[in-house]
């Protein structure tokens, strides 16, 4: 049977795949796109979309939990697990059948099944029906990451997961461990501990979210202790005793090792790229611990092949991989886009309180060796956030001090992960502290303590 051929062919159908199947439509380009999986990759599916429902459940029920405050009355509040659950599984099946919709839209074939490139230009695709061969001048690999498993720690669904088994939990835990407090660990321990696990967290660095600003990791920290979970830094899960209902979890800190008993155990110690069975190795490409090596334009220095998204690399963030997609496809269509600058991409987690930062921690800046300038602003402060109950949080700002640049935004407390885009507009503007200070912040809005957060930097903070 002949190759079917086309102008680009995208392998994984993630946030940058498929993204990267539209821009490349738009441009005028014939597009195929295969997925092993589900359309929407584990974004949609397993991991950014279905976790935020999660969480906005755990979010209502504690608000419920709260009523009283709001001068309200409910009765017992309660939770149905298996809703909840059905409920984010809605909602990630009804955003894997938008990226259907899209791709008919743009007229990009779908090709179910696994992919690999037997030669340069050329993909195989094993199908339910049988093996379908592909060519195409340009092939965009969008293969995504998994979980990382540590030896002795590996999931197996019952006692101990991964992100996947939390996703559909086979129960709600009594008392948890999670390992690793990054943003999938401490997501998953923010949720089960809102409705009611008994949640431990042990993380192996010196303090919980450890690529934050130590001083938002150190404030968050102390919300989740208030919350009633139980933090563990600088210690190491060496071990996993499985027993019928519960496992014991050797636990080293301090230089001795100690044992708890849990029934349950989430697994957060980061990703592996998906780069097995491809044959990207024998086309000459480079990879460094499971991640595919490219410049800053997603080349892999194999001509006409491209890596995106998770395969290639940190920071693992699906609007990363998604404006990664748009720069390839105009790249190949004969465009000039800007590579995509990884220091001015926005991180978020969406645990209670939520935390969001973009640019340079106030600790790496002096690394770098800027002189600079710092302001802090409280929740408390705040007009709305008093209103909304929410006082507890911080947004801080780190500016060169010689030139006004805007170094870093770092914050913590409710809605942060919306409120973090304006410092993310203000870096790709370049824009400097007076800027900021000159612009005018609607009233009354969260979104004022960015501006006292940068008036504080320059002593000239108004509300506290």
């Amino acid at each position: 049977m002949a190759a079917s051929t086309y102008d680009v062919i995208v392998i994984g159908s993630g946030p940058g795949g498929y993204v990267a199947a539209i821009r490349a439509a738009q441009l005028g380009q014939k597009v195929a796109i295969v997925e092993r999986e589900n359309l929407g990759g584990i974004c949609l599916n397993w991991g950014c979309i279905p976790t935020k429902a999660l969480l906005r459940s755990a979010e209502v029920y504690h608000l419920m939990e709260r009523a009283g405050e709001f001068g309200l009355s409910a009765g017992k509040i309660d939770y149905d697990l298996d809703k909840v659950v059905g409920r984010s599984r809605g909602v990630a099946k009804q955003l894997s059948g938008g990226v259907g919709f899209l791709m008919k839209k743009n007229k990009v074939t779908v090709v179910m099944g696994e992919a690999s490139l037997p030669a340069k230009g050329k993909v195989s695709v094993k199908t339910a029906e049988g093996t379908e061969e592909l060519t195409a001048k340009n092939i965009i690999v969008a293969t995504g990451a998994r979980a990382r498993e540590l030896p002795g720690l590996e999931a197996d669904g019952d006692l101990v997961w991964t992100y996947r088994h939390a996703l559909q939990p086979p129960r709600m835990p009594k008392k948890l461990l999670v390992i690793g407090s990054g943003a999938i660990g401490i997501e998953f321990a923010s949720f089960f501990n809102t409705l009611g696990a008994d949640t431990t967290v042990v993380e192996v660095m010196d303090r919980v979210l450890p690529v934050e600003d130590a001083e938002i990791s150190a404030f968050a920290k102390k919300q989740f202790v208030k919350q009633g979970m139980k933090i563990m830094e600088k210690a190491m899960v060496k071990m996993l005793d499985r027993a019928k209902g519960k496992v014991t979890a050797h636990i080293e800190v301090g230089g001795k090792v100690e044992t708890q008993v849990f029934d349950t155990v989430i697994s957060a110690v980061g990703i592996v790229g998906n780069t097995e069975n491809l044959g990207l190795e024998a086309l000459g490409v480079k990879i460094d611990r499971t991640h595919v090596v490219t410049d800053a334009y997603c080349r892999t220095g194999v001509d006409g092949l491209y890596a995106i998204g998770d395969i290639a690399g940190a920071p693992w963030l699906a609007h990363k991989a998604s404006h990664e997609g748009v720069m390839v496809a105009e790249l190949i269509a004969g465009g000039k886009p800007h590579p995509v600058k990884p220091e001015s991409i926005a991180g978020c987690t969406y645990c209670h309180p939520q935390v969001a930062s973009v640019g340079m921690s106030e600790a790496k800046a002096k690394e770098a060796g800027y002189d600079v300038k710092v302001g802090r602003f409280p929740f408390i402060g705040n007009g709305k956030a008093i209103a909304l109950g929410e006082p507890e949080g911080m947004v801080k700002t780190v500016f060169d001090a010689k030139t006004g640049e805007l170094l870093g935004a770092h914050m913590v407390g409710a809605e942060v992960t919306e409120l973090i885009q304006g410092y993310v507009v203000g870096r790709q503007l370049e824009t400097t502290e007076a800027e900021l200070m000159e612009t005018v912040f609607p009233h009354p809005t969260l979104s004022e303590m960015m501006h006292e957060s940068v008036l504080d930097a320059y002593d000239r903070v108004i509300h506290i």
